[in-house]
């Protein structure tokens, strides 16, 4: 169930990532993460009820600095994504921030199977390959230089921080149900609202609300089914699966913005379901 789970929180991840990234070029990226935060408290408290929990200070601690270092990071990976192309800043952004959790689960004591181990691997391969293989020449190659500087700087800084949102949302109360995600959501939205108010920065334009209310839903819903999978799982596994996102946008990219897919992302696609079916029988 906790890789079920963990790849469920991947997957939806990548779809509220694209739509996020779409909205992030009609607006500024502070504004569609304030907007889309908000939307996702919204689609929280109605499902507080299907896992009940204990609050606590340590819940709402924890469940805090993780909205902090999340709301950081979406800022930076959304604005990352709108430079693009999607399908280089993502698994960028997704190879950091893996490595930070792995690194403190097997810092903490996890040992995964022999076999799990291998696929955590393979999955680090295809995360780091896919990121190496977007890259565009030509006339067209040339004119995307510029944002690709600053794009990948972004991703980077993004994915550190969900590598870090990653570990401290494992560090809740096991019995705190979703009260850690509550207080991760005030937080970033004071945050958010305080920046919003500082830059001077408008909402999003009506055409743009669309892909901030699914990016908003989407991506609370992938951070339930991550604590739900860390709780049940390994965090070292778990984490390795919920950053798949790239492939999800990199696919999505590609059908619906004609990003061209070079070979080296066929071939991450290809080592990314490998690495699920090794953890999956590991």
């Amino acid at each position: 169930m906790a890789l079920v789970l963990a790849l469920g929180s991947g997957l939806t991840f990548g779809v509220a990532d694209f739509a996020g990234g779409l909205a992030a070029k009609r607006a500024s990226a502070t504004s569609v993460t304030f907007l889309s935060q908000a939307i996702g408290l919204v689609v929280l408290l109605p499902l507080m009820g299907l896992l009940p929990g204990v609050p606590s200070i340590e819940a709402f601690l924890s469940g805090g600095l993780a909205g902090i270092a999340g709301a950081l990071g979406v800022v930076a990976y959304l604005r990352a994504l709108a430079l693009g192309p999607m399908g280089v800043v993502a698994p960028l952004a997704s190879v950091v921030g893996v490595m930070v959790p792995v690194l403190a689960g097997l810092v903490a004591g996890e040992r995964p199977s022999v076999l799990a181990g291998l696929g955590i691997a393979v999955g680090l391969i295809a995360i780091t390959v896919v990121a190496g293989g977007g890259r565009r020449t030509g006339a067209q190659g040339d004119g995307a230089r510029a944002g690709d500087r600053r794009g990948p700087l972004l991703a980077l800084a993004g994915g550190m921080a969900f590598g870090v949102f990653f570990v401290l949302l494992d560090l809740t109360p096991s019995g705190s149900g979703l009260w850690p995600l509550v207080g991760a959501r005030i937080a970033s939205l004071a945050l958010m609202g305080s920046a919003v108010t500082l830059a001077g920065r408008s909402l999003p334009p009506r055409d743009a609300m669309p892909m901030v209310a699914a990016s908003g839903a989407l991506d609370m819903l992938a951070n339930i089914l991550f604590l739900l999978a860390a709780r049940a799982g390994l965090l070292t596994i778990s984490a390795l699966l919920a950053s798949l996102y790239p492939v999800v946008v990199v696919l999505l990219a590609r059908q619906l913005l004609a990003e061209r897919l070079r070979r080296p992302q066929v071939v991450a696609v290809v080592l990314a379901l490998l690495a699920v079916a090794v953890i999956t029988v590991g």
